[in-house]
């Protein structure tokens, strides 16, 4: 059925068939999102991984409707009810909500109070109300319904023979195809999304109090606070409703449904039947299209928020790497001291050691003269220290020492997890869980990316409700993310850990464990090539993974971003300048004797020479910027230290939509509200600032009670670096 949906996914996407049917043929070939945005080019018609991503996730969710679809015409068929009708209804719903209100009369149900009247006989009651029902005044319903009096059935007189025709005209109503589309349109565009706050809950409940009276259109509200709100019903503290005016849902069902709209007689059919309308409105349809839209609420806040969440962990995974350089990492603690591990250029631990630099005189020049000799000893070329406890105190203690060398906090958000992790027993079996948090502090200052694959992106606090959030949809946009920027880096297939290969196009844990394996029985891989040795890893998996794996060898183009599938096309560009492909790497007259259009043919267009082109002018490029060691201002502490007024370099250490987090050295973030990140108006916080960002702030507020920072970046030029 994929095919069928190219056109749909094209129109709503502005896109051609080609490149949907494209991106539809790759994914169904195990192509993923990396490679195609960069090797397929021409056949996708150079659509980037966000256009690619979407149309992926939108085949798969339009296989779930299509398996929904079949599910429902086999139950239908399977209980004799489908019939010509029925069945073109089913094939031409567009979407589930739609699916299901065709489906919704014929789901098998419990045992519902309509289900019971029916038992007893009174469907032929209902439908003679109904049919008969008109005028101003309307028939004698007590009438009609004597005869359906009986005793052994349950019914012992004419009223409660009412009552049950009337429970089946009220679920008729709420399952009604037409009606259920109006209302359901009628909640999108008059719903109010109102909060209460439960009796006596209002002390336990404060940190709900901003919404103990809300009432919002549901049409504006946004996301982070719909799930702030959804987190308070769920805990108790809040009751939510998510309804336009009741009686403007009863006048929709009133126009479907009543033929006499004049004054109505007591007990008339037409009354009986105004009177299963306004039941089925508020007993069955309105709460049923309520969660309805519950859903869809939290769907688009969920959305909203993943994306926030995705957007942080791509900059933080991006952020600028110090390199393979000899580093001395600290990983900071007042009462039990520091724990040291200096790391050589590839990370590997060469020492460790504790120390106090924030304790007794005689301690700290214990640390002090520890500090020196291991920087002479190891040739230390920059300190990582951790931005935990007693990090700004660690900080300001190994400044004070002028070592000349570069000093760095270090975010270490969810190394204690990595210390505990599999993985770091793996790697360090024999060490404490301080020491190896530690080497991960130091290896996050030389490659951010190499070490935080290690983690679960959860784990890493740049997110916003991430535990309230669909999680199959965080952990998925989350993994596209780490793939995107692991491939976008490249990864050198004889130093890379076995998590860094997981992530690379095509590999995954199994394939990356027999390469780091294979290597260790045989030694560096000298070519590319040389990987279609590893077991089980066969020419599809080389396709997608080829072009991102980098190998120091005899092939100056193994070490770049040109695919092996276009070795012999650059060979040719090199013969036709009259030169070697190492000669045209390295010499740009050489590759300006190159004309694009001489190499154009039905496999290979512009953008794939163009790509081609920029990668042997930077050959293994990394598209991450420059270090730069960031510092906070000094005799700045602790909230304490903080006035209103005061400029201080910062770091952008979480972004959400209503504005952004900046670590000012204090050990509390404080907060920029999205009206404070600019001198004009901002929609988006992410179009300003991104996560590891180095920000200039000003400090507006500082509520010491509650711990809280106010700060602002109007009039101060907001980019400091980074």
């Amino acid at each position: 059925m994929t095919e069928n949906h190219c056109p749909r996914i094209a129109k709503e996407m502005s896109l051609s068939q080609a490149q949907v049917a494209a991106v539809a043929r790759l994914v169904s070939e195990g192509a993923t999102v990396p490679f195609m945005a960069r090797y397929r080019k021409e056949a996708t018609g150079s659509l980037d991984e966000v256009a690619i991503a979407a149309i992926r996730d939108r085949l798969e969710d339009l296989a779930e409707l299509d398996k929904r679809r079949e599910a429902i015409v086999a139950s239908l068929e399977e209980r004799g009810l489908l019939t010509p009708e029925l069945k073109k209804a089913v094939d031409e719903a567009q979407d589930k909500a739609r699916l299901e209100d065709v489906y919704l009369p014929y789901r098998p149900k419990r045992r519902t109070r309509a289900a019971m009247a029916r038992e007893k006989g009174l469907e032929p009651l209902a439908k003679a109300l109904f049919i008969q029902q008109g005028g101003q005044q309307g028939r004698d319903a007590l009438a009609l319904a004597r005869p359906f009096v009986d005793e052994a059935k349950g019914v012992p007189d004419a009223e409660a023979a009412l009552s049950g025709a009337r429970d089946i005209l009220a679920e008729q109503v709420a399952e009604e195809p037409r009606l259920r589309a109006s209302v359901r349109d009628l909640f999108a565009r008059r719903g109010r999304f109102q909060a209460k706050v439960v009796k006596g809950k209002e002390q336990a409940g404060a940190t709900y109090r901003d919404w103990f009276a809300w009432d919002e259109a549901l049409r504006t509200i946004p996301g982070h606070r719909a799930l702030a709100m959804f987190r308070g019903e769920a805990e108790g503290f809040l009751t939510l409703s998510l309804r336009p005016p009741e009686e403007d849902v009863l006048e929709l069902a009133r126009r479907a449904f009543l033929r006499g709209r004049g004054p109505v007689a007591v007990n008339s059919d037409t009354q009986q039947v105004d009177l299963a309308l306004a039941d089925g409105v508020k007993r069955l349809l309105c709460p049923s299209l309520e969660n309805e839209l519950r859903a869809e609420v939290k769907a688009r806040a969920d959305a909203e928020a993943i994306r926030v969440f995705a957007a942080n962990l791509r900059g933080l995974l991006l952020a600028p790497p110090l390199g393979q350089k000899r580093v001395l990492a600290l990983d900071p603690g007042f009462r039990t001291g520091a724990k040291l591990a200096v790391l050589d250029a590839q990370g590997a631990l060469k020492h460790h050691a504790t120390i106090y630099p924030t304790t007794s005189a005689s301690q700290r020049e214990a640390a002090a003269a520890t500090l020196k000799d291991l920087c002479a000893r190891h040739q230390v070329e920059a300190i990582g220290i951790g931005n935990g406890t007693a990090g700004r105190e660690t900080e300001a203690f190994v400044r004070g020492l002028d070592l000349g060398i570069p000093v760095a906090l270090v975010n270490e958000a969810g190394a204690s997890i990595y210390s505990a992790s599999d993985i770091a027993r793996r790697e360090f079996p024999d060490l404490d869980l301080t020491v190896r948090g530690a080497v991960s502090i130091g290896r996050r200052l030389m490659d951010p990316l190499a070490e935080l694959v290690k983690l679960d992106p959860k784990s890493i606090g740049v997110g916003q409700y991430q535990h309230d959030v669909d999680q199959a949809g965080l952990r998925k946009a989350l993994n596209d993310v780490v793939m995107s920027c692991v491939n976008a880096v490249g990864v050198d297939v004889n130093t890379a850990s076995q998590e860094l290969l997981a992530h690379v196009s095509g590999l995954g844990p199994v394939l990356a464990k027999n390469i780091v394996e294979h290597r260790t029985e045989n030694g560096p891989f000298q070519t590319r090539d040389a990987l279609r040795k590893v077991k089980r890893l066969g020419p599809k998996a080389y396709e997608q993974a080829a072009g991102f794996l980098r190998v120091r060898g005899p092939e100056p183009l193994d070490l770049c971003a040109v695919h092996p599938e276009r070795y012999a096309l650059v060979k040719r560009m090199a013969r036709d300048a009259k030169c070697t492909v190492a000669q045209l790497l390295a010499d740009a007259g050489a590759r300006a004797q190159v004309r694009l259009a001489d190499y154009v043919d039905g496999d290979t267009g512009l953008p794939t020479l163009t790509d081609i082109m920029a990668e042997l002018d930077k050959p293994g490029r990394d598209p991450r910027e420059g270090f730069s060691a960031f510092a906070f201002a000094e005799g700045v502490g602790r909230i304490e230290d903080l006035e209103p007024g005061m400029e201080l370099p910062g770091l952008v250490t979480n972004v959400t939509k209503f504005g952004a987090f900046v670590d000012v050295g204090v050990h509390r973030d404080g907060m920029v509200h999205v009206s404070q990140l600019a001198d004009r108006f901002v929609a988006d916080p992410a179009q300003v600032v991104r996560v590891g960002q180095e920000v200039l702030v000003r400090v507006t507020e500082v509520d010491l009670q509650r711990g809280r920072i106010g700060l602002s970046m109007r009039g101060t030029g907001r980019k400091v670096g980074g």
